[in-house]
């Protein structure tokens, strides 16, 4: 939302010694050789059309955050084309999406009114009612890595749940598990706010100095009913501990890079390797100030006074009920002053995606775009039918149909089989 946001060893010289064959040497040289090109094959001019549809047609395109749940929860008919937003029905056809995990966002205003589990609740609803539920022909409800396959062979969009902020289960292992119960297969463990036993990038008094007893033992609760792990929106320290504690490999649903774009919501050089040398993911956020440095200096998230400025607009907003409806004209208020956020663009998402495969290797990168719960997204990715720009533009870059599979859904599908395959293991052991 606005207001919140495996690779090749690196220790060591390369050596047949060492077991790398000397095909692995020249790939590991071109995982390192740069920032701006980190994947195995040459920049290209000569993509055509044809190349890009049978290479998207090809790949099961898993996007692992998307918000347009905040605005079906307010009676958004999804199945209908919009004007407005980045999500609907129509568009995602168009996008050839296989696979969307749907946020079961939940603001840190419903914790503090104890409403909080409420909240979980009718999110859930919406996306089992409002969109599952009113399109059963396009929508199937899925809960296993297995049921997304399934599924996209059906010709079916999978549609799945993540709850967006620990506070969700208002600090009850039972919550946690009712939530599992009805569908939920990860956790985001704080949203821009600290709950009482997590850590938020997005908190400047870190009260928990990372996870908490409690907090460690919700993310081995977690591991053993088979949730993914989310650290976006984590404190760094709070990240080292789930990296520590948890025994299935980790995630970040929604992130980019730090180093490219200095937010604290983005993940730095050394989260983005250990996470990788674990077998996680980072799914790389299309956000403007996620993306782009210049439109990071603009965000409220990066400039105190901006959000100072920012929370005073949105509370002259409070009139109207739709949340992008409501960010858009806060941030028409905010350009109207001169200040502006500067725009992202499809070529910064790609530069993204090779930083993490220079730091981690080709299987530690995904999509979590968090469309419709960002104000501003890359130009030419304005929604989600325009995913064959982003096709285009790993082909461009030197990325084969192989490698943008593992972008586009299989690293995540192998995620989500660890947290299964270590759950079964502990559940068998209890």
């Amino acid at each position: 939302m606005f207001t919140h946001s495996k690779g090749l060893p690196l220790a060591g010289p390369f050596s047949i010694s060492r077991g790398l064959p000397p095909a692995g040497i020249l790939a590991a040289w071109l995982v390192l050789a740069s920032t701006g090109f980190a994947q195995s094959g040459p920049k290209r001019t000569n993509v055509t059309d044809a190349e890009v549809a049978k290479v998207h047609k090809s790949a099961l395109l898993i996007d692992t955050h998307n918000d347009v749940t905040s605005n079906t929860v307010d009676g958004l008919d999804i199945g209908k084309r919009r004007a407005d937003g980045h999500s609907d029905l129509p568009r995602f056809k168009e996008g050839g999406v296989g696979a969307t995990f749907f946020a079961v966002y939940v603001a840190g205003n419903y914790a503090r009114e104890g409403k909080a589990a409420n909240r979980t609740l009718q999110m859930i609803d919406t996306v089992r009612h409002d969109i599952i539920g009113k399109y059963p022909n396009d929508f199937e409800f899925v809960t296993t890595a297995d049921g997304i396959v399934a599924a996209h062979k059906k010709g079916k969009f999978a549609a799945l749940m993540g709850i967006e902020g620990g506070h969700a289960i208002e600090d009850s292992l039972r919550l946690l598990r009712d939530f599992y119960a009805l569908g939920i297969r990860y956790m985001t463990l704080t949203h821009s706010n600290s709950n009482n036993w997590a850590d938020s990038s997005g908190d400047i008094e870190k009260p928990n100095n990372g996870l908490s007893k409690f907090g460690k033992e919700v993310v081995g609760e977690m591991n053993r009913l088979g949730m993914m792990v989310d650290i976006s929106h984590v404190s760094d320290k709070t990240f080292w501990d789930a990296l520590e504690v948890s025994k299935a490999p980790i995630f970040a649903s929604h992130s980019s890079c730090r180093s490219i774009s200095p937010i604290p919501r983005n993940m730095t050089d050394p989260m983005i390797t250990a996470l990788g040398k674990k077998g996680g993911v980072v799914q790389i956020n299309f956000g403007c100030e996620f993306l782009n440095p210049e439109s990071a200096k603009s965000s409220p998230m990066q400039n105190p006074a901006l959000r100072e400025k920012m929370q005073a607009v949105m509370k002259t907003l409070t009139d109207i009920k739709d949340p992008l409806a409501r960010q858009a004209a806060a941030r028409k208020m905010m350009e109207q002053s001169g200040l502006k956020t500067a725009r992202a663009t499809a070529d910064d998402v790609v530069a993204h995606i090779n930083k993490v495969v220079q730091l981690a290797g080709i299987d530690a990168v995904g999509i979590g775009s968090d469309y419709d719960g960002v104000g501003c997204v890359p130009a030419g990715l304005d929604d989600v039918s325009k995913y064959p720009v982003l096709t285009r533009k790993l082909l461009e870059a030197g990325y084969s149909a192989a490698e943008i599979q593992k972008i586009y859904g299989g690293n995540l599908l192998r995620v989500m089989r660890g947290a299964e395959k270590t759950a079964a293991e502990l559940q068998q052991n209890r």
